[in-house]
């Protein structure tokens, strides 16, 4: 393999050095040309010696010039023409004396050291000129990879352990990844404990997770952790417009990969967005992508083809599995996947002990609580929620962020900017009190429901008014009668305005689409219908995208698909019926919490619990099923 390197590092060295001696011999030709175009002007009368005496003593001299070894003269007729002659320039007493008496000036400029500085300049100026343009043209070739002459090179940038400032101290929530790929940075600094025992680390690890879970982050972690050289590149450098361009560069990744490991422990290549370049061939509308598809293929010879990468782990990033080509996805290329889970309540407690660091925090603000707030946040969810919270204390004028800032900041980030300069009518913001109240005294009342946390008619993005419900901790799993609470409390809004004004608005667009897709997911996906049955008619892995299901496929019967229309209809209806039921018996609770609303704005868990102390039953959570 090294002596494969070498020989083509020869074979570019021989056609560097032939493109510079052709450059060199047309630059001395130019060289020559110039100079014999300097050394000889045109223009002036070439005469010899004798007739520009006869020309003295006819009276046709006006002046005469001596520069150097060239005489200059003026002749006295009408024109005033001058000419020049060439001849070798020599003095003697007749010519003086010639010049005197036929009244004709007679001046001598000594011009022996111009001559000489310009003969040097004239010889050696376009040498430095044309090295000059040839130092600039290998800059621009081995440049920032832009010009014409850079496309088959690598996109790629080393990063070493003192240039990263990124350290697995820096990640939190994910110890069980952390944990997988610091056994990457073991083998490279010490292979042989892997080796004596006939152990081989992988030669590919893919890390799978949703966008924000912390992939990138993780990757420049290992780059500032491992004393190894880390090249980091995204998956669309590869690809270009002009065809084969992917595949050079890929070429010349694992060409410079290979070249670091020479007497080194290895080499970590991190390709982010690797589903840019490693989607599956042939897939899409008119059949693929010839440029795409020839990258991938280069990748793939490079990960295990003929040669072995024996120090070079390849390390990537997706948050599209599922459209990888299953050639990339096998043992041999990438190994072991990665699962970059999003962060339970202590993960995300971690994260926000990392982020708040640089953050001033006043004594009220309690990590646990925040972590407690905000379900389903990622790492980058959480780093906004921090720097929004500091916002906003910034604006206020604090000196610290007081947990104030990080309630509104959870509020910013998941319904959007306050919209207080919003005009709405008197009567639409009645509508929007009963609506909300009509959301959070329906969960209240549902024992299976989420707990509200937070009520709202303060319009936030594109929101009038939202009713936050938050878990008191991570699930992961649903029963039908969580599924069917949620439903109705989701439906409680809409019930609250027919119940109290006697019509319906548009205000529950968004309730309808979320109800409706939950009803759909227990029917076609999770088996909770009665009359379907414990089947599943969904289908995920239909997609467009890939060039699958272009024309609509039907798996199962028109009467089939009819018993699932009425199914989920049935379902909403019921839990409809049920927000109603519920609303219409504690009305008097309804409207006191509306017209609270009304006058306060935004009411919390605290309040709320104070305010319906009296008028609704405590619910009693059904204890949970057993498997």
């Amino acid at each position: 393999m090294n002596g494969k390197i070498n020989s083509e590092d020869e074979q570019r060295r021989r056609n560097r050095n032939f493109r510079s001696i052709v450059l060199l011999i047309i630059a001395g030709v130019f060289v020559v040309v110039l100079y014999q175009s300097l050394s000889n002007p045109s223009g002036g009368e070439k005469i010899d010696y004798s007739s520009f005496l006869t020309m003295i003593r006819a009276g046709q001299i006006k002046e005469v010039v001596l520069k150097g070894d060239r005489w200059t003269w003026t002749t006295t007729d009408s024109a005033g023409k001058q000419k020049e002659s060439y001849t070798t320039a020599f003095e003697d007493s007749d010519l003086i004396k010639l010049l005197s008496d036929q009244n004709v000036q007679f001046s001598k400029e000594s011009q022996q050291d111009f001559s000489l500085l310009l003969n040097v300049l004239i010889f050696v100026g376009p040498l430095l000129f044309i090295g000059l343009l040839w130092y600039l043209l290998i800059r621009r070739m081995q440049g920032d990879g832009n010009s014409a002459f850079t496309f088959g090179r690598s996109q790629a940038r080393v990063f070493n352990k003192e240039y990263s400032k990124v350290t697995f101290a820096d990640v939190a929530g994910i110890n069980e990844v952390k944990e997988e790929v610091h056994e990457i940075i073991e083998y490279l600094r010490d292979p042989q404990k892997f080796s004596r025992i006939g152990a081989q680390i992988p030669r590919g690890v893919l890390l799978v997770g949703a966008p924000g879970t912390g992939k990138t982050l993780l990757a420049r972690a290992i780059a500032g952790e491992a004393d190894v050289p880390f090249f980091s590149i995204s998956g669309s450098d590869f690809v270009e417009m002009f065809v084969g361009v992917g595949a050079a560069r890929v070429r010349d990744l694992f060409r410079r990969a290979k070249e670091e490991t020479r007497g080194k422990r290895g080499a970590i290549v991190f390709i982010d967005e690797i589903d840019a370049v490693g989607r599956k061939r042939g897939a899409g509308i008119g059949g693929g992508h010839d440029e795409r598809e020839q990258t991938l293929n280069q990748l793939l010879s490079e990960m295990d083809g003929f040669e072995k990468n024996e120090h070079v782990i390849i390390l990537a990033a997706t948050n599209r599995p599922d459209i990888l080509d299953p050639a990339l996805l096998r043992p041999g290329r990438f190994d072991r996947k990665i699962t970059v889970p999003a962060p339970d309540i202590q993960g995300r407690e971690q994260i926000l002990k990392v982020h708040a660091q640089t953050k001033k925090l006043a004594e009220d603000v309690d990590l646990g609580v925040l972590a407690r707030r905000t379900p389903g946040f990622v790492g980058a969810d959480l780093e906004n929620l921090c720097n929004e919270g500091a916002l906003l204390a910034a604006r206020r004028n604090k000196e610290k962020v007081q947990m104030k800032d990080f309630e509104d900041a959870i509020d910013r980030v998941i319904a959007g900017i306050e919209r207080r300069g919003r005009l709405i009518s008197d009567d639409e913001k009645v509508k929007i009190a009963y609506h909300e109240a009509g959301h959070a005294l329906v969960g209240k009342l549902l024992p299976n429901a989420d707990p509200v946390h937070r009520i709202s008619i303060v319009p936030r993005g594109e929101a009038l008014g939202y009713t936050l419900q938050f878990p008191l901790q991570d699930k992961y799993l649903y029963s039908k009668d969580e599924l069917l609470d949620r439903l109705t409390s989701t439906l409680g809004g809409r019930a609250a305005e027919e119940i109290v004004f006697n019509e319906l608005t548009t205000g529950a667009y968004d309730d309808l689409k979320k109800s409706t897709e939950i009803a759909k997911r227990m029917v076609v996906s999770y088996g909770m219908s009665d009359e379907i049955g414990p089947i599943s008619l969904g289908r995920e892995d239909g997609n467009v995208f890939l060039g699958q299901d272009l024309i609509l496929n039907r798996e199962h019967s028109e009467m089939m698909s009819s018993l699932v229309d009425k199914e989920i209809k049935s379902i909403i209806e019921q839990c409809y019926g049920r927000a109603k039921s519920l609303l219409t018996k504690h009305k008097a609770a309804l409207q006191k919490l509306a017209e609270k609303l009304l006058e306060v704005e935004v009411i919390e868990s605290e309040s709320l619990d104070n305010l319906l102390k009296d008028m609704i039953p405590q619910p009693t959570p059904r204890p949970a099923a057993t498997a």
